[in-house]
């Protein structure tokens, strides 16, 4: 039942999603658009088929895919060795983006490099509950957004933060209503934004709730707060907001 409900939701952003692209598209608002619940479907219900076997209470949110990690393989934060040695998934292949960017290629599980904020995370994950089914027990990990975002002929990466408009307000909407759902399907009483654009869109969407909102920092290897003291100080910073091992 709860695989069922996850499936249907993220089945339902994945496709309000393909629409707004296309305006943001049309719009010029944005040049390129990656949707990786699209064309790495397969693998992203492996994921959730792993993760709904648990009984996770608190969520893991993160802003959008990272052209390294969720861009190549469907699962927030993903890095080819974590989707391998940790997910055990093995042998699917992905489809391509609608309209592929020479400079972003989708390569999918075969991706040679691993993302750092997704081996940093998933490692640590590993670290504090041991196995795979203790951190599904304990976390669900999701991104607000699942788009990837482009702009011109060096594909620059453009965060959802960056682009204003009423269109964008409408994809917002749609990712803020895709949380509130999957909160409700797990019966979340945490969410822990990763990075202070997460923290701030769960704080708006769970404003009139009992849902308790925490932060943590974010794991990028370009935030000299994860770097700080050899990565120390940003692993502190998350366990500290992080479930106790059930």
């Amino acid at each position: 039942m709860k695989l069922r409900k996850l499936l249907s939701a993220s089945s339902k952003l994945r496709d309000k999603c393909e629409e707004i692209s296309l305006e943001l598209i049309d719009e010029k608002i944005i040049d390129y658009i990656y949707n990786p619940l699209d064309y790495a479907w397969e693998i992203h219900k492996e994921y959730l088929k792993l993760a709904s076997q648990g009984n996770p209470k608190c969520i893991l949110l993160g802003m959008n895919p990272g052209p390294h990690g969720m861009g190549q393989m469907g699962i927030p934060f993903a890095a080819s060795s974590i989707v391998r040695d940790l997910f055990g998934i093995t042998g699917i292949k992905v489809m391509q983006p609608k309209i592929p960017h020479p400079a972003r290629p989708v390569l999918g599980l075969e991706y040679p490099r691993d993302e750092i904020s997704g081996t940093r995370i998933w490692n640590l994950l590993s670290k504090l509950y041991k196995t795979r089914n203790s951190i599904f027990d304990n976390v669900f990990v999701v991104n607000h957004c699942p788009l990837m975002l482009f702009n011109g002929q060096r594909a620059t990466n453009i965060t959802p933060d960056k682009i204003k408009g009423l269109t964008v307000n409408k994809l917002l909407n749609a990712c803020d209503q895709h949380l509130l759902e999957v909160s409700e399907i797990l019966e979340a009483d945490t969410v822990v934004g990763i990075g202070k654009y997460a923290e701030k869109r769960a704080k708006s969407v769970f404003r009139q709730t009992q849902v308790q909102v925490k932060g943590c920092w974010h794991p990028s290897p370009a935030s000299p707060l994860a770097n700080r003291n050899n990565g120390k100080d940003w692993q502190e910073n998350i366990t500290a907001v992080l479930p106790i091992n059930k």
